[in-house]
């Protein structure tokens, strides 16, 4: 990977379907979701087809998929195929794994695996969708195996497209996903990266508390068209939090196209910019040596 010839690196982009067809989402939760963000009747990517987009944009991206097999039943796609994939075209993909947390000793040996012998850079968490708080110390081990690897991890947080409108949100509580329960993560983690994913409404308040006072906490923008960003997400994104805010589009239910014009009409410091679209995320993932 070229950092040189990159305009960005989005940190927040999803394989939704295997080379077999199989998506990473149950059909109701899928629908849900395409309702939640008018993508009804698009196709979902291929990591080979993701890689052909962002290759046409000089932009590099963060790959994963969620396995949440014991909340919901519905079997993940490996993370193994991801990372190959990635491996395959790795000029523009970094790959992250997922590991379903309630999977106990079984997800602390995948995590290790993973990482030392098929290149995995770091871990999605989507604490709403996979059922847990993220600072229960029943899953304390798994974060000491991440932390010891030296990768980030990322936690989905604030309100989730996946399952809304079905009733019953489709079983999905929001409760799991209060950046306040990654606050104790950070405090018994400190050198575990995380990343807060989301403007995280309802509580964008607290995620930014997080990440102004824990060193090691990051915030991603995905997820959200920035013409809606909440105001006071801007002004720290511009100021105290200017190298902890990355690029991230949420793709493929947001376009990395769309986000980033639209990014191009926030008021946005010009020196804050590639700090936010590239610098330092470069800097998060180790891609850089500064």
């Amino acid at each position: 990977m070229n950092l040189d010839d990159l305009v960005a690196i989005d940190v927040h982009t999803h394989a939704e379907v295997s080379a077999d067809g199989h998506s990473s989402l149950s059909g109701e939760l899928a629908e849900a979701s395409a309702a939640y963000f008018k993508t009804h009747g698009a196709r979902q990517p291929t990591i080979p087809e993701l890689a052909a987009h962002y290759r046409e944009r000089r932009i590099a991206a963060v790959v994963f998929t969620v396995d949440a097999e014991t909340a919901t039943g519905h079997p993940p796609i490996s993370n193994e195929e991801v990372a190959a994939s990635c491996a395959e075209h790795a000029d523009v993909l970094i790959p992250f794994a997922s590991v379903d947390p309630w999977k106990g000793r079984a997800a602390v040996r995948a995590a290790r695996r993973l990482v030392e012998s098929h290149g995995v850079r770091g871990f999605k968490f989507h604490p709403s969708l996979q059922a847990f708080h993220p600072n229960d110390q029943r899953f304390y081990p798994l974060y000491e195996a991440i932390q010891e690897l030296g990768v980030p991890a990322l936690f989905h947080t604030g309100q989730t497209g996946i399952g809304a409108g079905v009733p019953g949100g489709g079983g999905i509580r929001l409760k799991y996903s209060n950046p306040m329960d990654v606050d104790d993560v950070a405090v018994d983690f400190p050198d575990l990266p995380i990343i807060l994913a989301h403007p995280s409404f309802p509580w964008q308040d607290e995620a930014l508390a997080v990440a102004t006072h824990k060193p090691n906490v990051f915030i991603d923008l995905s997820g959200w068209s920035p013409k809606y960003f909440p105001p006071q997400l801007v002004r720290y994104a511009n100021s105290l939090l200017k190298h902890k805010v990355l690029f991230g589009s949420d793709y493929p239910v947001i376009d990395p196209d769309r986000w980033l014009a639209d990014f191009g009409e926030l008021d946005i410091k010009p020196e804050v910019r590639p700090l936010i679209l590239k610098d330092n995320a470069a800097r998060l993932l180790g891609l850089t040596k500064e």
